[in-house]
């Protein structure tokens, strides 16, 4: 299974936590979707030949731009890739741009799941975060959704907010609870250098919410979660049984994909490949010969790595017999080492280990533990 990633790195307003890569000027939009099309074109036989079975928009906002660009993406994916019957095909969205209208038109072009960035049903935490959306509007444009007749739908919720009580973030999950909603993406604020809330926290106007406190939250979605069915499935993920993101299962998963746009990464299984985030040198150079991108050849301890980061972030966790055969048993030596010190945030069971509820709210720091660096023998 292979997915194609598209960045759109445009949206229409800052919001202050976000530490993607975009811009709120859209006057270069023209030449980068026309660059996106030629790599597409270009990298047709990156996958070498394997069946798309997601396509995911993200960003940025894709929804920031106009439905027939995205469309012409689409069907320049279609013209030189294989596509299996019923892709799934995801677009992130901004409430603010979700109308009946939009609904129709990117639902006639193939856009079968959606995934709104709500962030929160609280009009003082939007409003805080820079969000350009109102906590009416975020019901409002999934309501509009499930009329249109999406079914797949997610939203991200954002908890662990400075002021955000134990009460608040329960009633943010009632919401979502509420809606009827198939997928949850929900995710603990961070503070990111460059951002506006970096500076601010740098300059000691922000205050992190205490650990103790986020703690708390994760529990509480934990429980609520699993309260109404829904399996938690990655870290940050929670869905009802099979309405899981294809997409972003293949990451998890060690699937290849392909990435296209202004920083968009890529992974075929023997190397890893990222893009310029310089939209004038990823115009000019896409086509042309020219690199636009940096890329690595993984070692054996890379994709061991890879592999733990991602699998122990997930419900099945690591499979030692995997990794056995993959990598080798030095690498099961290692691996048991590491598991006995962190035995207070692992379940080891039936040669798999996954993280009890106290690992996953520190997932990668756990998963950290147990990178390889260095020669294997």
């Amino acid at each position: 299974m292979a997915g194609i990633y598209i960045h759109i790195p445009y949206c229409r307003k800052v919001c202050f936590y976000c530490d993607f890569h975009f811009t709120a000027s859209f006057k270069d939009v023209t030449p980068v979707l026309a660059s996106i099309t030629r790599e597409l074109e270009e990298r047709k036989n990156y996958l070498q030949g394997e069946q798309i079975d997601t396509i995911y928009f993200g960003g940025g906002t894709p929804s920031a731009i106009e439905f027939n660009q995205i469309e012409s993406v689409l069907n320049t994916i279609y013209q030189n890739y294989s596509i299996a019957p019923n892709p799934e095909i995801t677009l992130e969205a901004n409430p603010d741009d979700l109308h009946p209208t939009y609904f129709t038109n990117i639902k006639n072009i193939g856009i079968n799941r959606l995934s709104i960035g709500v962030q929160s049903f609280l009009e003082r935490d939007l409003k805080w975060m820079n969000r350009r959306h109102s906590a009416e509007k975020s019901l409002e444009s999934v309501k509009f959704a499930q009329k249109q007749g999406f079914e797949n739908i997610n939203i991200d919720l954002i908890y662990g907010i400075p002021g955000l009580s134990n009460e608040e973030w329960k009633y943010n999950l009632h919401q979502f609870f509420e809606l009827g909603i198939p997928h949850l993406s929900a995710y603990h604020l961070t503070i990111e250098p460059k951002t506006v809330f970096g500076v601010r926290k740098k300059r000691g106007e922000l205050i992190e919410t205490p650990e103790d406190e986020s703690v708390e939250q994760f529990n509480i979605l934990l429980e609520e979660t699993a309260k109404k069915g829904y399996h938690h499935y990655e870290i940050s993920n929670f869905a009802l049984a099979g309405r899981y993101s294809k997409h972003n299962l293949s990451y998890w998963k060690n699937n290849t994909y392909l990435g296209v746009g202004p920083s968009a990464h890529s992974f075929n299984g023997i190397s890893r490949r990222w893009n310029t985030k310089l939209h004038r040198e990823y115009i000019s150079n896409v086509g042309t010969g020219e690199a636009y991108f940096e890329e690595e050849i993984l070692t054996i301890q890379e994709k061991y790595n890879d592999y733990i980061l991602t699998n122990l972030r997930t419900m099945w966790g690591v499979d030692i017999n995997k990794i056995r055969n993959n990598f080798g048993e030095s690498f099961i030596h290692d691996l048991m080492n590491t598991s006995a010190k962190y035995n207070d945030f692992l379940n080891i069971e039936n040669e798999t280990i996954k993280l009890n509820s106290k690992g996953k709210f520190i997932a990668d720091r756990i998963a950290s533990e147990f990178f390889v660096v260095g020669e294997e023998e």
